[in-house]
């Protein structure tokens, strides 16, 4: 009897036994999933906290480099021309847009102070030269009496003494009558090299002063137009490429569409701290007097670089403090902020002349809040 209540057991133990496994396999089963789905959930918004960025690599630019860049267009030799002479305008001879020659006549000036100084002059030197030929004749005699001991001594002195003070003042009357010739002659004025009047200020019967100080008065203005002065601001990354008796050409706003040669004359020799430029001249040939100084103009140049540079969208540059800077991405998707130099401006791209060897993933349109060292996320490739 107790053989068959044993029997009869076994089958509920069993039961039990695989209702307790099957809940413990529910169970485990259940936490397993979770932590699963924790860890898919952990890395999701891992992945959803990184930064989405788009990147480009930089393109190498042409070794050779074209560029236009404004320009200021002066004559090859201007003057503004002054009186030297106190009086009033007698005549003008020569109006703006007038071709003048060097020595030619502008203008004569009515000086009648100057005038009656000079015939003042002119006589006191008579009067001096005829004081000179008595103390002469003075002086001669009583040196021949002085081996007579027919005159003291000390008036022979005297009358050598007169004779020299004589010399002197026909030295002082010849000086003043140069001077006061000299100012006559400033009241015919001149052109002091060939060129064009490009500013007349004075008329007939205007009272002028001499001098270019307030109170003087400019009379005219006076232009070498025949070959033009055009002055240009070179970045200075390409300063050590402008070479002397290099050729550049110049477009003006009066001829669209048309350039002149031009001959890099010279330049400063010397880096502008403020604007970090080389400024540069080019000589523009004008023998038929078609171009204007002052016109508007661009100085097209066509320089080799002496270091490869490269090529980037405008977008992916970070103006910060430490200066201009790109996002690069690297290996491990961490973000290194890299120093860059610019060199020209095209406006939608930007040329990079140091900081980069062509083979970083820059980061476009990278946000203002991006740091060193931070990780990314990588979007979209977009070469160049």
């Amino acid at each position: 009897m107790a053989k068959h209540e044993t029997s009869n057991t076994k089958p509920g133990y069993r039961v039990v036994t695989v209702l307790l496994f099957t809940l413990c396999a529910a169970i485990v089963g259940q936490v397993s999933s979770r932590l699963t789905a924790s860890r898919h959930l952990e890395a999701a918004t891992r992945e959803l906290a990184l930064t989405p960025v788009n990147i480009t690599r930089p393109a190498a630019s042409a070794p050779t480099s074209q560029f236009a860049l404004p320009a200021t267009v002066q004559p090859y030799m201007a003057t503004t021309i002054y009186a030297r002479t106190n009086g009033y305008i007698l005549n003008w001879y020569a109006d703006i847009g007038t071709h003048v020659h060097k020595g030619q006549l502008l203008a004569t000036i009515a000086s009648p102070e100057i005038d009656s100084q000079l015939d003042a002059a002119r006589a006191t030197l008579r009067q001096v030269e005829a004081s000179l030929k008595l103390a002469q004749i003075t002086a001669g005699r009583y040196a021949n009496l002085s081996h007579t001991d027919a005159v003291a001594q000390q008036e022979v002195d005297q009358t050598a003494q007169n004779l020299r003070g004589q010399q002197a003042l026909l030295q002082a009357s010849q000086a003043e009558v140069r001077r006061l010739q000299q100012l006559q002659g400033f009241e015919k004025v001149y052109a002091p090299f060939d060129g064009v009047i490009t500013s007349r200020k004075v008329d007939v019967g205007n009272l002028i002063n001499a001098g270019s100080s307030a109170q003087g008065v400019e009379l005219f203005q006076l232009s070498q137009i025949q070959t033009l002065r055009v002055f240009v601001s070179v970045p200075e990354n390409y300063a050590a490429a402008v070479k002397e008796e290099k050729t550049a050409h110049v477009e003006f706003a009066q001829d669209p569409g048309q350039s002149f040669p031009g001959i890099i004359a010279r330049n400063s020799k010397s880096i502008d701290p403020v604007t970090r430029t080389l400024l540069v001249e080019v000589d523009v040939s004008n023998k038929d007097g078609r171009l204007l100084p002052g016109a508007y103009a661009n100085v097209r140049f066509n320089l080799r670089q002496s270091r490869p540079s490269y090529v980037l969208p405008a977008n992916t540059l970070l103006f910060r403090a430490e200066g201009q800077q790109v996002a690069i991405v690297k290996h491990d998707h961490l973000i290194e902020l890299r120093n860059v130099t610019v060199g020209t401006d095209f406006g939608s791209t930007v040329q990079i002349v140091s900081g980069l060897n062509g083979s970083e993933d820059i980061v476009l349109n990278p946000p203002d809040s991006l740091l060193q060292g931070q990780r990314v996320q990588v979007v979209a490739s977009k070469g160049n």
